[in-house]
């Protein structure tokens, strides 16, 4: 990977990320929706920085992305960590959003599609998410679908999540992948993993069980010239996985509250997120930190293979 011109009115590349991307080192993109919407405070901040120290221990430099005063920051230092993770007016920004937020000089945390965005254009090759958002349980009616997947359709990067939110359609959402030509790989598994779940229901074609099997595919999909993603699904280990009775209940309590409330859109999510939390006595936020954190490690190793 090598470091890209950019403007530095817009997007600034923090000293160590761009010290590593301009010798060709390993480097893994981290989102900060996770920081900003996804754990609670305080704990976020400590959080945000053990994702960092599971990146740096397998030898690899972090780069967590987040648009901080309207700069789209590629790595980000104490002052803008708190203010992701601390700030009222911290928007979750997609890419459709990213050009408003910086124009506006506002604040914004970035979702898959917008860190995928912005690490691409930075020439950050792999990236670390928990869950990568998908189609939405009834989209035939509302056509609720999420940007992660036109993203990453149309951007060359590879995405380790723990497969995509449990609260989606998973079976819609792996139709669209394919269609939109993202290739998908189990990293140790033969079955798609569901976030919180080890097992979604629905197999993978293709299963990896090495970093470095992972880092010959990138280095064949560059030669090929493939313009998508690559979606390596980690799962949770079963015995760390939530346990699947209390999942379904709490997801079916949960798509229920969020009916009655008229929750849509972009609002689902969180709203089910924190509804898991509330609902799980602590155990959505058990395994959501631990799927992050172990996607970052594994992004790490693939990083560190691929530089290698």
């Amino acid at each position: 990977m090598t470091a890209r011109t950019l403007d530095p009115d817009r997007i600034v590349v923090a000293d160590e990320v761009a010290d590593a991307l301009g010798s060709g080192g390993p480097v893994v993109a981290l989102e900060s929706t996770i920081i900003s919407h996804g754990l609670p405070r305080p704990d976020n901040r400590s959080i945000a920085r053990r994702i960092e120290d599971a990146v740096r221990e397998v030898g690899a430099v972090p780069a967590t992305i987040a648009v901080v005063d309207g700069v789209a920051r590629i790595g980000l230092d104490d002052g803008a960590l708190g203010t992701i993770a601390d700030s009222d007016d911290v928007l979750k920004v997609s890419r459709r959003d990213l050009a408003t937020v910086v124009a506006r000089r506002g604040h914004g945390a970035t979702t898959v599609a917008a860190t995928a965005h912005l690490a691409h254009l930075a020439g950050i090759d792999v990236f670390a998410t928990g869950g990568l958002g998908g189609v939405h349980r009834g989209a035939t009616e509302t056509w609720d679908e999420s940007a992660d997947l036109t993203t990453l359709a149309e951007t060359a990067i590879t995405v380790v999540s723990a497969g995509v939110k449990s609260i989606l359609d998973v079976a819609a959402t792996l139709e669209r992948l394919e269609t939109l030509n993202v290739a998908v790989v189990g990293f140790g598994t033969d079955a798609f993993p569901g976030f919180y779940l080890s097992d979604s229901g629905f197999p993978v074609e293709w299963r990896v069980d090495d970093p470095a099997e992972v880092a010959e595919i990138m280095s064949a999909r560059r030669a090929l010239r493939i313009g998508s993603a690559l979606l390596v699904a980690n799962p949770l280990p079963e015995d760390r996985q939530v346990d699947p009775a209390l999942h379904d209940r709490v997801l079916a309590d949960g798509l229920a509250a969020a009916a009655a409330a008229g929750v849509r859109g972009k609002d689902t999510t969180p709203f089910l997120l924190a509804h898991f939390h509330d609902a799980s006595d602590g155990e959505s936020l058990r395994a959501n930190v631990e799927i992050i954190l172990a996607n970052a490690a594994l992004a790490a190793r693939i990083a560190v293979a691929a530089a290698g």
